[in-house]
Formats: C-alpha cells, sequence, structure tokens
C-alpha cells in the first residue's frame, strides 16, 4: 500500500496540524499572499500529510457548502519529481473530489500562469527542496526562482520543505535564503518530528543523522529494524531478493558514483560480483519505479527513489564515500561523483566546494531513510569498507551475532 493512500490515517499531531493548515488557507485565501512552511526530516509523513489536506481542500472546493470560504476556490499540488507525479495521479483515480490535472510540476504550473492561466488559490508543493533557484532554460524554466513565481501566482502557498534533501546547485536553498524569499509575506512555519517510516529504534535515526554530516557512530543495536552491513555488493542484494519475496517493494539503491547517461543504453554498477543495470527511464510507465516489480533487477539513484518508501533498501555508497582513518571520519571526494549536472550552476555561490560535499551527503541521507523494515549497507572504498567492517565486529562482540550473510 501507498504512503499516501487516503485509508492511512493521521496522527492526532498530524491532524491538529492539518486543521491549522486549513484555518490558515480559509483565513488567507482572499489575500494577496501567504505562505504556509511544514518542514521535517525525511519520513516524518510530510507527503502523506499534504495528500489528506489536499484531498480536504478539493472536497471543500468542489462541495455543496456555498459558505465555506474554500467554496469553489482554484487549487493545485505541484512536486518537482516525475515519479511522484504518477503516484499522486494514480491516488486521484479513487478520489472523487480529485482530477489528475490538479497535480502539476512547477514549470508547468509557473508557464501556464505567465500564459493567461487563472491565478491559483491555493497552491500545496511537494518536496519544495527540489524547486529551482535559478533559471534553468533546458527544463524551461527562464525566471530566477521557482517559489517566488508560485507565491506571485498564487493567494495561499503551503510548502513542504526539507533542506537535508537539496540535491542540486540550481536547487540550492537553506533556511536563510528561504527566510529572505519570504519576508514581507504572512508565514507560519511548523515542523514535523516524530519519523513514521522506519520502524526503528532511535539509535538508527542517530546513527544516520550522524553520517549525514561525516560522524561514524557505533553501528545501531540488534533489533526489529534489519540493520546489516555487509562485505560483498551480491551477497547484499541477494539477501534483498529474498526479502523482496517476502514483502515486496525491496530495492537495490546507489549514490551517483557510477556513470549513467540518459541515451536510451542500459548502463551498470559493478562491484565484485555484483553487476546490475541503474534504473532505466521510463517516463510512459504507469506506475512508479518503486512499485513495479521488474525495478528489483535495477539499482535506483537518488532521484529515483527520493520521496518513496521500501520496505528493505540495499544501499552501496560508491567511490566518492571514502574515510579518513585520522579523523575516524566520511571523507567525500566530489571528483568522484558522476552526477556532474548537480554541480551545475556554481555561479554566485559561496564555497562551492562545501556545498558539493553537503550535497552528495544529502543525496545518502535519501538513500539511507527509505527502508520500512530494514537498510542493508555496503561500501566501495577500501578504507570505508574496512571500518565499516570492524564496526560491524564491535556490534557482533558486543551483541549476539545475527544470521545472514553480512561481515
Amino acid at each position: 500500500m501507498s504512503r499516501l493512500a487516503p485509508t492511512m490515517a493521521l496522527t492526532q499531531g498530524q491532524d491538529a496540524l492539518m486543521a491549522e493548515v486549513l484555518s490558515f488557507c480559509r483565513a488567507h485565501q482572499a489575500d494577496d499572499h501567504a505562505v504556509f512552511v511544514i518542514e521535517g526530516d525525511a519520513g516524518t509523513g510530510k507527503s502523506l500529510l499534504l495528500n489528506t489536506l489536499f484531498t480536504a481542500i478539493q472536497q471543500a472546493a468542489r462541495g455543496q457548502d456555498i459558505h465555506d470560504p474554500l467554496y469553489g476556490t482554484h487549487n493545485f499540488l505541484l512536486v518537482n519529481h516525475p515519479e511522484m507525479i504518477k503516484l499522486y495521479r494514480n491516488i486521484s483515480q479513487n478520489q472523487t473530489a480529485l482530477r489528475k490535472k490538479d497535480f502539476e510540476r512547477p514549470t508547468t504550473f509557473i508557464n501556464r500562469a505567465y500564459g493567461g492561466a487563472r491565478r491559483a488559490d491555493i497552491v500545496l508543493v511537494d518536496e519544495a527542496h527540489l524547486l529551482l533557484t535559478r533559471s534553468d532554460p533546458y527544463n524551461r524554466f527562464r525566471q530566477n526562482n521557482q517559489l517566488e513565481e508560485i507565491i506571485r501566482h498564487a493567494h495561499v502557498v503551503v510548502i513542504i520543505f526539507d533542506a537535508h534533501q537539496v540535491l542540486k546547485f540550481k536547487s540550492l536553498w537553506d533556511g536563510a535564503s528561504l527566510a529572505r524569499l519570504l519576508s514581507g509575506v504572512p508565514v507560519v512555519t511548523r515542523r514535523l518530528e516524530h519519523q513514521f517510516r522506519m520502524h526503528a529504534h532511535t539509535d538508527v535515526m542517530q546513527w544516520i543523522r550522524a553520517l549525514r554530516d561525516g560522524i561514524l557512530r557505533p553501528l545501531p543495536a540488534p533489533q526489529t529494524f534489519d540493520f546489516r552491513v555487509f562485505d560483498d555488493a551480491q551477497d547484499m542484494y541477494d539477501a534483498i531478493r529474498q526479502r523482496d519475496m517476502q514483502y515486496g517493494m525491496c530495492r537495490m539503491l546507489a549514490t551517483y558514483d557510477y556513470p549513467y547517461i540518459l541515451n536510451g543504453q542500459d548502463h551498470f554498477i559493478t562491484e565484485g560480483r555484483f553487476h546490475l543495470r541503474w534504473d532505466r527511464a521510463m517516463p510512459q510507465a504507469r506506475l512508479p519505479w518503486a512499485e513495479r516489480p521488474d525495478t528489483i533487477d535495477e539499482v535506483g539513484s537518488v532521484y529515483t527513489i527520493q520521496g518513496f518508501d521500501l520496505n528493505y533498501a540495499g544501499v552501496i555508497l560508491g567511490p566518492s564515500v571514502t574515510y579518513d582513518r585520522a579523523t575516524d571520519r566520511i571523507v567525500i571526494d566530489p571528483s568522484r561523483y558522476e552526477d556532474r549536472a548537480a554541480f551545475t550552476g556554481r555561479d554566485g555561490v559561496e564555497n562551492p566546494a562545501k556545498v558539493m560535499v553537503r550535497i552528495i551527503l544529502n543525496s545518502i541521507n535519501v538513500l539511507m531513510t527509505r527502508g520500512v523494515r530494514g537498510l542493508y549497507i555496503y561500501a566501495s572504498e577500501p578504507g570505508l569498507h574496512a571500518r565499516l567492517a570492524r564496526l560491524w565486529e564491535e556490534r557482533q562482540v558486543s551483541d549476539a551475532p545475527q544470521s545472514g550473510e553480512c561481515l
């Protein structure tokens, strides 16, 4: 079942936040501009909240209560992610208040607005950290900032934002730049804290959060959430396939450290005995990559999997993720990162080398926060491989060993 399924109930806290956002929309839908920001780490239920909220807005807009301020309003949900658009549009088929046309890419919405389309009343933006912060003619965006343009063409804007999921220079956001953009506009900001996706103890999330800052902590203790380090990428893939037969939606993922070109050809990731193709670009497919059974035979990238749940994720940390023994820290080598498009648009950015490292660490954070039931890790770079092996051995010494083909 999709994590955005309308049958999934909100928690009491999420429900209270949704009521607050609905009140905000009703209060400001006739104003010139107003913005509601919902922040939260990966897996804190942001997209489920947004989808439930949008359904409620459209039910009011297309309902019978002519006295409701939302009645007759003209609203959209935007997301700059083709796989997520598929998911939202598929869900809309089972909701009488929703239409496929309610869901758009930001550039499409902006270009239609400049083409004379009616101004929107309420616009919800999922994964707002993917919005462009500079002109990108290749993707048909010719203005300077997508969020600025969305605010210009809507009365109320509600955004989901996570600075730790920014993946490109041309989508470079931080709290300060967001605050500057929203200066002078009525703004409410709320944050979701509780982790819903990963059914894990707090030590797992602490380990992942430390890693996104380059810090290696002792491995999480054995628990129901299946956290493992593997010595061999093929063994990890075999384990992922076994889990997929049990639970479905278990996939291999990798950092963007292996060549991949959109030229219609297959491109492969090779690590010792392991040899598997990158995900194939299939924009015509009805289901998102994570939900297609055939993709068990592929390796997903951060762009394929961002915003989606898996039951188990097998993550290959490629050659750009290295280890410094002297400091006992992760060291990122951007020269080994194959996603050169992520580094375009550096003009005017202070300390671009530091930003490159942050982008790669953000991508690792996204990959490692996909699994609901388990996370498997394999490191390619020899120094990091050996350090993770020692951490795994230390965990085995202090706790009963787990079964499985691990280190």
